[in-house]
């Protein structure tokens, strides 16, 4: 038996959970774990979750670690798997100590004769990792192993209601990123970034402009945010977020080997830069050489016209 922990949207798991969970329902029997408002079964059936157990909304850190350490008790789990986003790395190290699992983080395939495979050295090798626990926690990297064909099942929903405990931290708000309908990086295919090359945030609409005809998210470079011009959500690099889309524009940016390492999981990259020795150009599939305020709105144009 497997347990896939669930994040949810507007009662709909997430992109990055249901790749986590299809995961888990491709290796064996899984029953996934939800915190918080659910509509019907979020979608979970269609990935391959036979049961879902709904817990209680609003938990900190420490009570999802424990909800998920009593769903993997009460079913007999020997694996566990989340999403590797922000909450997957906060919980799932929890999850491991209470268990007594061993943990592989950032899977980025489906497992072949017990081991798993992950990125290591920034990505520029991969590793593959075999647990020696009876048990394992496993989080999986988002846009890595893709979306399991959909196969039009429904999940049972049942109340699950551990002892949790306290909590420690109380949740006075909860915000979402601006962004409108943009999907948030860990998730997205599509994605349009810029850095210094853009000399101001008064002149990041052009940037907006071009994620929007393709419906892609922005992001930005670490220097970018770190002087205020976009919020640090939007970082992407190895001291950001990690991200793996299928496209990755990347304009008025230099390349530095940080960036690189959390945008090289990237199926296509674009290089738009006025400086044709740009680093970044290296690791380019496509570059242009030349000034982002002529190239980039002619590109929108052209994307709009198809």
């Amino acid at each position: 038996m497997n347990i896939a922990f669930i994040q949810t949207k507007g009662g709909q798991a997430s992109k990055a959970s249901l790749e986590a969970a299809g995961f888990a329902a491709g290796i064996g029997d899984t029953v996934a774990v939800v915190s918080g408002e659910l509509n019907g079964d979020g979608g979970l059936g269609t990935v391959g979750v036979s049961r879902v157990l709904q817990g209680p909304a609003h938990l900190d850190d420490s009570q999802i670690a424990k909800l998920i350490a009593a769903a993997a008790e009460k079913e007999g789990a020997t694996l566990v798997v989340c999403a590797q986003d922000h909450l997957g790395k906060a919980v799932a190290g929890r999850v491991a100590v209470r268990l007594g699992a061993g943990l592989i983080a950032g899977v980025t395939a489906a497992p072949e004769g017990g081991s798993y495979t992950r990125n290591v050295f920034s990505g520029k090798a991969t590793a593959r990792v075999t647990g020696t626990t009876g048990s394992l926690v496993v989080t999986t990297t988002p846009n890595a192993i893709g979306m399991p064909e959909a196969q039009g099942g429904t999940a049972t929903v049942e109340a699950f209601q551990p002892d949790l405990g306290a909590a420690r931290v109380e949740v006075l708000e909860a915000a979402q990123p601006s962004g409108g309908d943009r999907a948030p990086l860990p998730e997205a295919e599509l994605v349009v970034s810029a850095g210094r090359g853009l000399k101001g945030p008064e002149n990041w609409g052009i940037i907006e402009d071009l994620a929007d005809s393709i419906g892609a998210t922005t992001a930005c470079s670490r220097p970018v945010s770190d002087i205020g011009w976009r919020p640090h959500h939007e970082h992407v690099g190895q001291t950001g977020i990690a991200i793996r889309p299928n496209l990755y524009i990347a304009v008025g940016i230099s390349g530095a080997i940080q960036h690189l390492a959390g945008v090289n999981g990237s199926k296509v990259i674009v290089v738009i830069n006025k400086d044709p020795e740009a680093p970044f150009f290296k690791a380019a599939d496509y570059g242009i050489v030349g000034d982002a305020f002529d190239v980039v709105p002619k590109l929108t144009e052209a994307f709009k016209a198809l």
